[in-house]
């Protein structure tokens, strides 16, 4: 079972989560959004698990510098454009898939 956490090195949840699946020695890959973009697939796969409005952190600094709350914006377009806009960390096995820290639906995962 590989677990992907996408995310960046500076996200206090990110790191949180990556360090919840290491304590129970899951392998997991980590996907910097910093160094790499998910591509339309992956956001794809993301949004079968996720509704896309849950996807985009509407509270982070970059959506505010973007005045994303202003003008009226395409979130799929958006979030393939600027991959620093999900709410992290996005979590992904198979074809589950979480946004921000949810450790309940991690632990549920683990059990299966």
């Amino acid at each position: 079972m590989i677990i992907q956490v996408f995310g960046t090195k500076k996200s206090k949840a990110t790191q949180k989560a990556v360090r919840f699946f290491k304590e129970r020695r899951i392998q997991i890959q980590e996907i910097d959004l910093s160094q790499k973009a998910v591509s339309k697939g992956e956001l794809n796969s993301i949004r079968r698990s996720v509704p896309l409005n849950e996807l985009i952190d509407t509270e982070c600094s970059e959506y505010e510098k973007r005045n994303y709350r202003y003008i009226k914006h395409d979130v799929e377009e958006v979030l393939l454009e600027n991959p620093l806009l999900f709410k992290m960390p996005v979590v992904r096995m198979g074809d589950r898939a979480t946004a921000g820290y949810c450790e309940d639906v991690w632990k549920e995962w683990i059990k299966k």
